[in-house]
């Protein structure tokens, strides 16, 4: 199945899956399931959901066992976005080409709606019965993305981000910035695929996931060139605010030229790491152009 064919069946399937976890609008307390729909449903480009499935699938993994994963790690991901945009972070208006969940609805149910979707995404995690592992497996899946979440990933990546405004960083400490902040999730994404396989051996996780580092940081220098080359209408929120705050970009630190050249070693390290794999890779490998390569 072509590249582009495969992508959009890993995005109706994360998209049919979330539609099902998430509680309905029409359920107590209908404002706050209305703001987590709201957050999660729609626009986004679902590639943390799409490595879910392209690495599963590389393990031969039924699809349909990889919906709760997927699910899992959007979830966290959409909660991270409801949050960053909060007027105490980065105090954006505009997400997905839509107004911020806190615009949309208010600052208290922006950050209830980030609450509970971090909580749901464990629950599909520890309760999907279409999960096809083991209980270890299950566990270290969840321990993955817990720690791809928190301050060791994530949270700490943000907490970085938030003390480097206006101050100079190396490439060194931006690197290290976002193999938390942006890389923790996407290593998660991988993992949680090769762990939905009860047969994926551990060299074989620990290449994948080096693929997945080399995936987070190529995927953050792209985000930075766009932020300077593309538009507002093209990426769903506003162009040129990392410059206008005064954030630490590769553009910045290395130039246009070098941070596109960074990219595309990035890209290739990525395919390296997949030398051991056949023809069951090749979505991932699809997933590494699309990145280095996408206009939004």
């Amino acid at each position: 199945m072509a590249f582009e064919t495969r992508l959009q069946l890993y995005q109706r399937s994360a998209e049919a899956a979330l539609e099902r976890w998430l509680p309905d609008a029409t359920i107590q307390p209908q404002h706050l399931h209305g703001a987590m729909r709201y957050a999660v449903l729609g626009n986004g480009k679902r590639i943390r959901p799409v490595l879910v499935y392209a690495t599963g699938e590389a393990f031969g993994v039924d699809l349909a066992a990889l919906d709760g994963p997927a699910c899992a790690v959007e979830m966290i991901h959409a909660y991270s976005l409801v949050h960053d945009d909060l007027p105490a972070m980065d105090n954006d208006d505009l997400r997905r080409g839509q107004p911020t969940c806190h615009r949309a609805y208010d600052e208290a149910t922006a950050i209830l709606a980030g609450d509970a979707l971090q909580a749901l995404s464990f629950h599909i995690l520890a309760s999907d019965d279409a999960i096809q592992v083991a209980a270890d497996r299950r566990l270290a899946m969840i321990n993955a993305l817990a720690v791809a979440s928190g301050s060791r990933g994530m949270a700490g990546g943000q907490a970085i981000d938030l003390a480097a405004v206006g101050n100079q960083l190396n490439i060194a400490e931006l690197e290290n910035m976002h193999i938390h902040k942006t890389g923790g999730l996407i290593r998660a994404s991988v993992e949680l695929g090769a762990l939905s396989s009860p047969t994926a051996a551990s060299d074989e996780v620990d290449r994948v996931c080096h693929y997945a580092h080399c995936v987070g940081l190529a995927f953050q220098v792209r985000d930075d060139i766009l932020d300077i080359e593309s538009d507002t209408e093209t990426l769903g929120k506003t162009q040129g605010a990392d410059v206008a705050r005064n954030k630490p970009t590769y553009p910045h630190l290395l130039g246009m030229g070098r941070a596109k050249q960074a990219a595309a070693d990035l890209y290739q390290e990525a395919l390296d790491s997949l030398a051991g794999f056949g023809p069951q890779a090749d979505m991932l490998r699809g997933v590494a152009n699309y990145i280095v390569n996408r206009n939004k």
